[in-house]
């Protein structure tokens, strides 16, 4: 693996679907598969980069995907992308890895893929780790958040996105403290910004799995910021009485991104769920 401009590079899965999907790898263990959000310039680095590392160390295999779409991954503007298609490019990378079993971490859209996962492949998943997943709520609840117009309005304006306004949007729309939206994480977006299209965010397709939560039979550990924006707050409860197996954390002066806002406390939980459940 090797830095290209602001972000790691490391392996590429020719997928069975022939997408080529962008994932690193590293650590030795039990495999951990992060699954990174939606928005402008997102990739798996920019979301994880202060997270893998720490369970690496503590003895897992970390995999962090780019999502199809985002990253260094394919980005095709010729098909749609309903959850399935997620869930078929991150299942057909995880074979080309070899990897028969893991525990997903999900924030947000890769909340969502991670709970497809789950549903589709339960013999993949021993255990779930969520922060505001997608999928909980209506469509017409989602735009209702302010968060998440404005990651629309900068999205889908037309207009090209400035670093001046991708740091607005992380501070005001994604984040409580807005100390977090730092000139490094402005320059990764920026990066995937100038070779993303609009086509995937456009076409994105998540149903509302509440009534199948019920489903899951493995250990569950979720986050939820108290001053989240982007995700309505039904969901909190969704999860909770839905989810045999959960354990949820309500996080104060947090907003979408647990795992930046409050890095070490979510990694240390993350751990103590992997090794104690």
């Amino acid at each position: 693996m090797a830095m290209k401009g602001h972000l790691l590079e490391g392996n590429y899965a020719n997928c069975a679907n022939g997408y080529r999907i962008h994932y690193l790898d590293e650590g030795e263990g039990e495999v951990v598969v992060f699954l990174h959000g939606s928005g402008p310039g997102a990739s798996g680095y920019s979301n994880f980069k202060g997270n893998y590392p720490f369970l690496v160390e503590a003895g897992y295999r970390c995999i962090v995907p780019d999502l199809i779409g985002y990253g260094f991954s394919d980005k095709p503007d010729d098909v749609d992308h309903p959850l399935s298609f997620f869930v078929e490019c991150i299942k057909q990378t995880l074979d080309v890895a070899g990897v028969d079993s893991c525990t997903l971490i999900g924030n947000s859209l890769g909340g969502a893929i991670a709970l497809g996962l789950a549903l589709e492949y339960p013999q993949l998943v021993d255990k779930l780790i969520l922060m505001a997943p997608g999928g909980l709520s209506e469509l017409a609840e989602y735009q209702k958040m302010p968060g998440m117009q404005k990651v629309f309005q900068v999205f889908g304006s037309g207009e090209a996105v400035t670093p001046a306004v991708m740091k607005d949007l992380f501070a005001t729309g994604l984040m409580y403290d807005p100390s977090h939206a730092t000139d490094e994480l402005v320059a990764e977006r920026m990066q995937i910004m100038q070779i993303m299209n609009g086509h995937v965010m456009a076409t994105m397709q998540v149903p509302v799995l509440v009534d199948r939560l019920s489903e899951l039979d493995c250990p569950t550990l979720g986050f939820w910021g108290v001053d989240e924006k982007m995700m309505p707050e039904d969901g909190i409860m969704a999860m909770a009485k839905n989810i045999r197996q959960l354990r949820l954390i309500l996080v104060t002066q947090c907003g979408h991104w647990v795992m930046v806002e409050h890095e070490g406390m979510f990694n240390r939980a993350c751990v103590d769920f992997l090794q104690n459940g």
